[in-house]
């Protein structure tokens, strides 16, 4: 069950031994999870398709079909999410602004839009920078700009906690870039960040805090820590290589006899 229970000042969500499953007779998606997030922290959660990352960001919403433990959040906590972007229906009739502006319908008093709560739309996009993409149809922006509008719907929630689902899928190396810049800043302005990605080396390993997940915790930690071949190959289930260039771990999931050549005479 989910619980606004009384935690440590700079913890605003806890799960205490976490199981879910879809349906009485499902497959178990999550086993056993503990997992703390923090105030200020930046965390990524990988794992492969299937391990329950989703289904662990549902756990923090409180929307996740629990068989056993407990989810603990703040009280109080204000919780945004963006979901993958795969999972919206591009075609539905409406602008960059109309669809910012209701993700606030929980605090309206009226059905429909003020001055103040226009501006207020109208301030994230341009923090955002997609400020003049306001009455473009959403159908018609880049990888890179739908990302940006969903992470706007959730800002003007005024969250404590930003959970993004596999915010790079299937955008090119410089949106994911711009991507990953932006959830910085953001997180360097206080805002706690939770986001899931199969991106072990464009993404995570650029991440302070990593989670490896694979129904339960695999590993936790820096990146130096986690993605190691030992922690790897038990969240994966199958033998990876990690070698380090430029101070960072590299993962290769299939090494090649000449990657593997070059790193017995390198030492790299």
């Amino acid at each position: 069950m989910t619980e606004p229970i009384r935690l440590r000042p700079d913890i605003l969500a806890r799960l205490d031994g976490v199981s879910a499953r879809y349906g009485r007779t499902g497959d178990t998606v999550l086993e056993d999870v503990d997992l703390v997030v923090e105030a200020g922290q930046f965390t990524g959660v990988v794992g492969p398709s299937g391990s329950g990352k989703t289904t662990l960001l549902k756990a923090l919403l409180g929307t996740a079909p629990l068989t056993a433990g407990s989810v603990h959040r703040a009280k109080g906590l204000t919780v945004g999410y963006v979901p993958q972007v795969e999972t919206v229906s591009w075609s539905f009739p409406v602008t960059v602004g109309e669809c910012v502006l209701m993700a606030r319908g929980g605090r309206r008093r009226l059905p429909w839009a003020g001055a103040e709560e226009r501006r207020e739309v109208a301030d994230v996009l341009d923090r955002l920078g997609i400020g003049g993409l306001a009455r473009r149809h959403i159908r018609e922006l880049s990888g890179g700009q739908q990302q940006r509008m969903f992470v706007a719907r959730a800002l003007v929630r005024r969250p404590q906690l930003l959970l993004l689902d596999e915010p790079t899928s299937g955008v090119d190396v410089k949106t994911r870039h711009e991507v990953l810049h932006l959830l910085d800043d953001l997180n360097r302005e206080g805002l706690a960040v939770l986001l899931t990605t199969h991106d072990l080396n464009g993404i995570a390993a650029h991440l302070p805090h990593l989670v490896c997940l694979n129904r339960t915790v695999i590993g936790a930690g820096a990146p130096r820590d986690v993605l190691c071949p030992d922690v790897l190959e038990r969240t994966y289930g199958a033998p990876m290589e990690v070698l380090e260039h430029g101070g960072m771990p590299v993962v290769l999931d299939h090494p090649t006899a000449d990657v593997l050549r070059l790193r017995r005479v390198d030492g790299a």
